[in-house]
């Protein structure tokens, strides 16, 4: 059977993947790369293998000795891309160099994040983790916050960080907050399990492997993509004494009370803008803000990539 016969549609892909073959996941984990322009190592396609459970060496042995990977593979400095794509590695050494830049400023957007009262978790999300960004991109944080404070706590982020960074031309958006008794991720797709695997820790690692293991799904689509990203940072401190004083404040009845109103009037407000094509969810234990989810663009494009692999 012909590689070309065999290539899966991305449809099937994005829901459940059944590989059972390694150098077709290769390929298959190559194409959803490329949509990213973002070529990949050795290390991160055994990392981000779609769908086939393996070991590095077995990866590294297909690469170099499966006669259709050769033909259809190609090998730049220490990168694989698909066939002519080469400029992609050079484009991700200039963004891996905008995103170093990038980082210190990350790393204080989540000390500041972490400082507030009622988070207990945040993670950097999006190109930004993966250092494959472009000058001006923003930065996306998942933050998981206490039971009951979720609105409150994304208004002080909002007040606190959001709109001194925003002074600062640097946009912080807190696309995705969750509380603690709500860890496991509702969209069960491609695009998800990598957003979970990539997404990089910076602070509460206890409360970030608790939400992994609530979302052991991802296991079907990315089996070898375990524990922290191979680019991992060292996790930000706990918050202060200051926070824990805030939260005693805040945790009664009158902190209820604001709460509750600003879930209502967000919501609102979020539902007034939000289009059914959306993937936004808004609720007392989540708020996914996603207006401009782009899941869809990036089936479409993977779908395309598959088509023409299966031409080759």
């Amino acid at each position: 059977m012909t590689v070309a016969r065999t290539i899966p549609d991305a449809n099937l892909l994005w829901r459940d993947p059944a590989l059972d073959h390694l150098g077709l996941a290769i390929l298959c984990t190559l194409a959803y790369a490329d949509v990213f322009d973002y070529p990949l190592t050795p290390r991160q396609i055994h990392r981000y293998l779609l769908g086939v459970p393996t070991d590095y060496d077995s990866v590294i042995h297909t690469l170099e000795n499966s006669r259709w990977a050769i033909k259809r593979l190609e090998h730049h400095d220490g990168y694989v891309t698909l066939p002519q794509r080469e400029e992609i590695v050079e484009l991700r050494r200039r963004r891996a160099e905008v995103a170093a830049q990038m980082w210190p400023r990350v790393a204080s957007y989540g000390q500041a994040i972490a400082a507030l009262p009622f988070v207990r978790s945040v993670a950097l999300t999006g190109a930004l983790a993966v250092n494959n960004v472009d000058p001006g991109d923003d930065f996306d944080f998942l933050i998981i916050t206490a039971v009951g404070r979720l609105w409150l706590t994304r208004a002080m982020v909002i007040g606190f960080v959001v709109r001194p960074a925003a002074r600062r031309g640097d946009e912080v958006c807190p696309n995705y907050l969750l509380t603690e008794q709500a860890l496991d991720f509702e969209e069960q797709n491609l695009y998800t399990a990598h957003e979970l695997a990539q997404m990089m820790p910076l602070a509460g690692l206890d409360i970030y492997h608790r939400m992994r293991r609530a979302n052991q799904w991802t296991s079907r689509f990315l089996p070898n993509a375990g524990g922290l990203p191979l680019q991992g940072k060292t996790a930000i401190a706990r918050p202060s004494r200051a926070s824990t004083l805030a939260e005693f404040a805040l945790g009664t009845f009158v902190g209820g009370q604001l709460e509750q109103f600003e879930r209502k009037r967000k919501i609102r407000r979020f539902a007034a803008q939000q289009d059914q094509t959306e993937t936004a969810c808004f609720s007392v234990d989540r708020c996914k803000g996603h207006f401009d989810s782009n899941e869809h663009a990036v089936l479409l494009a993977f779908d395309q990539r598959l088509q023409a692999l299966a031409a080759l």
